[in-house]
């Protein structure tokens, strides 16, 4: 119960002797599944190869810089393009901060220097830092969305270290180069901050970005070292190097010292073991949160959604009562620059006991201080529970860390093997740069910003021919193609843009989607964004939107003027959209068998249209009604693995064909929800089809594909993944104690149809003559 886990975690905060701790945790803790004890570490410190100059030394800690560090300081100075992926606190700043200071305050001829992080709130306390760093010459500046026109105005003229982010860069920099000439002439260092969060599309995207950047540089003259930084992940260097272009050497062996660390791994209770209920993830959040608080302990907690996010903070702040409601805030996207700016003000100063946000924190944002971090759910991969989790203890003194199990598949399979959560590396991250619709994309950014030639292979490599062709002929862009070809003497064919304004602005880096949507009241005054991609499922008519704690009802929807109209509404009810999806193959590249079923890896076509919606109490859960809408139908061309099940092998496992729909449903949710153990993504990264009979395959068939607008690699690695991934959703399936299924096994909380039909005995049944080396 949440009672009894506030209790342990207030133990596992207080207690010193491991045996009395793990005696009372055995008495006391319904739901603890296994607690971890990480031992401090010692520090191991090294010095630079070539001697920093005395008007650095400042800057080097007393005891000298930890051997990482020193190691990421001498690959820079050197040239050479440097992935630190480190744990969390272990100074990565200082590996680009000491390189930088130096570049910028150069006697005879200072450099520059270009942080591109993820998210404004990293870019604000990047400047902090960069500020309290204390050498005179050194001007930082931030340059976002948040920045006025004067602000953006005094960055370009006056700052030698500019802060922002890749939206920003891709927008508002990059077209405009000629304004910033001075500054990339100049320019030495470029650091991606976060490194591991630019993955999917998102990295595709930012590959390009860089790309851009490093042309535009050379035209200047310049030739920048790239430094990323990153929580720990598999093979930083493949990543870094997919994402700017060239090699990239890798520095991993962590040097940094650690104070100790509990972890702790609680599952809900169930509450009826029939149907497979649990007690609320959000409601053991919200107690603990609640309960670590309100004991004076600094408390972070992360949860998966934005409106997990509202609902957690607002029960944590009912349970602290009018006297400390306030310490506790919640935090995520979509808010207005204002609000952010107050809240991470609050918390960085202390005024704030407890933060409960979206992975927005997640990242490397200093809160020094925090003694608890609670994970409401597994944040998707390994790498981002351990990021999250080192938001407490960054003091390297005793911290807590709490993964409250959701009741998804992947969270109980976690649950069941408890092991993987301690032993599993990091996971590598998936970018694909060759997505046609990316490249098109920004080579009609590139276009724009300088001709295109045949010397741009040195970005581009086997791309550009073919990308200018499409660019050309206009078959493929997605925003209206501009792109001319044209002979200029001497120098051979060259694409210039031909259109009038400029191409990025037509060109969303974190999804297909287009950018923004604007939610805003009926009198103009905004209340927060959406993508436009995920627009029609948030904020459709009828849509109950939570921000800051506030409920709005949606009165209408223009995707047109990407507007959505919304006013104030009560909160006592929630809505899910309800939506029908159509696959159609439109080339299979490869196939294979596994086990008795056949699987495929290709192209495909899924047209997706929101039909209505469902209604339903927010306390109780209990169905309300269900309204039809009519919105316009969105297509989608991406990649897939999709298995072809023979009608025979349905039969053998004992199936009518009024069982096939819903066994291959329940068999398509499950297997969606093991995929990011196997494939680095999060399970709304990939959408699923399953029918009982598809023209193209000529059978009944399960389709998994990217969510992205020509795929994001997701499928490639689920494709080539099969054989594990089928043998953990038949673990999960088996595990699983309901009766007809649940949201631990074959619910989904994305399922257009509602969860229906759904057949658990089913999926079991196929999986097992389908894998018999797995019975």
């Amino acid at each position: 119960m949440p009672a009894d886990l506030a209790t342990v975690a207030m133990t596992l905060l207080t207690t010193d002797q491991t045996d009395s701790l793990l005696q009372v945790l055995d008495g006391r803790a319904e739901g603890l599944v296994h607690v971890e004890h990480l031992a401090p570490r010692p520090a191991r410190h090294a010095a630079p190869a070539r001697p920093l100059p005395d008007r650095l030394a400042a800057l080097v800690p007393p005891e000298g810089l930890w051997a990482h560090q020193a190691e990421a300081v001498d690959l820079a100075r050197s040239g050479t393009h440097v992935a630190v992926a480190t744990g969390t606190a272990s100074g990565k700043s200082l590996c680009f901060q000491l390189p930088i200071a130096e570049a910028v305050t150069e006697p005879v001829r200072g450099g520059t220097a270009l942080l591109v992080g993820p998210t404004k709130a990293l870019a604000q306390d990047q400047l902090r830092a960069v500020g309290a760093l204390g050498v005179d010459g050194l001007v930082a500046a931030t340059y976002d969305g948040d920045s006025t026109p004067e602000q953006r105005t005094w960055a370009r003229a006056h700052a030698n270290v500019v802060l922002t982010n890749p939206e920003m860069l891709h927008c508002g920099l990059l077209p405009h180069h000629e304004r910033w000439a001075t500054f990339l002439h100049r320019l030495r260092y470029v650091v991606v901050d976060e490194l591991h969060m630019f993955r999917g599309v998102f990295g595709s995207h930012v590959a390009h970005v860089l790309r851009r950047l490093r042309r535009l540089c050379a035209r200047y003259g310049a030739d920048p070292t790239f430094v990323f930084a990153s929580a720990t992940i598999g093979e930083p260097e493949a990543l870094a190097g997919a994402l700017c272009g060239s090699p990239v050497q890798a520095v991993t062996d962590d040097a940094s010292p650690r104070g100790e660390r509990v972890v702790a791994l609680w599952n809900p209770p169930l509450v009826e073991a029939a149907t497979g209920s649990r007690v609320s993830t959000h409601r053991v959040t919200a107690a603990l949160v609640a309960e670590l608080v309100g004991a004076g302990h600094r408390t972070i907690a992360f949860c998966r959604s934005r409106r997990g996010t509202e609902v957690v903070a607002a029960d944590a702040q009912g349970r602290l009562g009018p006297d400390l409601a306030g310490a506790v805030r919640p935090y995520r996207g979509g808010y207005l620059a204002g609000e952010r700016r107050e809240i991470e003000a609050e918390l960085f100063d202390g005024r704030l006991r407890g933060v409960v946000t979206t992975s927005a924190l997640e990242l490397g944002v200093d809160v020094g201080g925090l003694d608890a971090c609670v994970l409401d759910g597994f944040p998707g991969t390994i790498a981002s529970l351990w990021q999250q989790a080192g938001r407490a203890g960054r003091a390297r003194q005793r911290s807590l860390a709490v993964l409250v199990a959701g009741d998804d598949a992947l969270d109980q399979y976690l649950m069941a093997h408890p092991d993987e959560v301690f032993t599993r590396p990091p996971e590598p991250a998936v970018v694909n740069p060759s997505n046609p619709d990316v490249v098109d994309a920004h080579l009609a950014c590139a276009a724009y910003e300088t001709p295109l030639s045949g010397d741009d292979a040195r970005w581009w490599g086997d791309d550009l021919d073919e990308g200018v062709r499409r660019l050309v002929l206009g078959d493929r862009m997605r925003i209206r193609s501009g792109a001319r070809m044209r002979k200029v003497p001497g120098d051979g064919p060259r694409a210039v843009w031909a259109a009038r304004g400029y191409p990025s602005r037509g060109v969303g880096l974190r999804s297909g989607g287009g950018g923004e949507v604007r939610i805003a009241r009926a009198d103009g005054a905004l209340v927060g964004t959406v993508d436009r991609g995920r627009a029609p499922e948030v904020v459709h008519p009828g849509a109950v939107y939570l921000h800051q704690g506030v409920a709005w009802r949606v009165a209408d929807l223009d995707l047109d003027e990407g507007v959505a109209e919304v006013a104030r509404t009560d909160g006592a009810e929630s809505t899910q959209a309800r939506s029908t999806v159509q696959i159609r193959v439109l080339d299979e590249e490869q196939c294979r068998p596994v086990g008795r079923t056949r699987l495929s890896l290709g192209t495909v076509e899924v047209t997706s249209q929101v039909t209505g919606y469902q209604r339903r109490d927010a306390a109780s859960g209990e169905v309300l009604g269900t309204e039809e809408l009519d919105l316009p139908p969105n297509r989608l061309t991406t990649r897939a693995f999709w298995y072809a099940v023979d009608t025979g092998l349905l039969r053998r496992a004992g199936l009518a064909p009024r069982a096939w729909p819903g066994t291959l449903h329940a068999a398509e949710h499950a297997a969606i929800g093991l995929l990011p153990l196997f494939t680095i993504c999060d399970r709304w990264d990939v959408g699923g089809v399953s029918t009982p009979w598809s023209e193209d395959v000529g059978g009944p068939a399960i389709f998994v594909y990217d969510g992205y607008e020509g795929g994001a690699g997701i499928a490639e690695l689920g494709y080539q993944a099969a054989h594990r991934h089928l043998a953990a959703t038949l673990d999960v399936l088996r595990r699983c104690p309901c009766e007809a299924g649940c949201p631990s096994c074959v619910q989904s909380p994305k399922c257009g149809n509602l969860n229906e039909p759904l057949d658990k005995a089913g999926a079991i049944a196929l999986l097992e003559v389908a894998r018999p080396d797995l019975t």
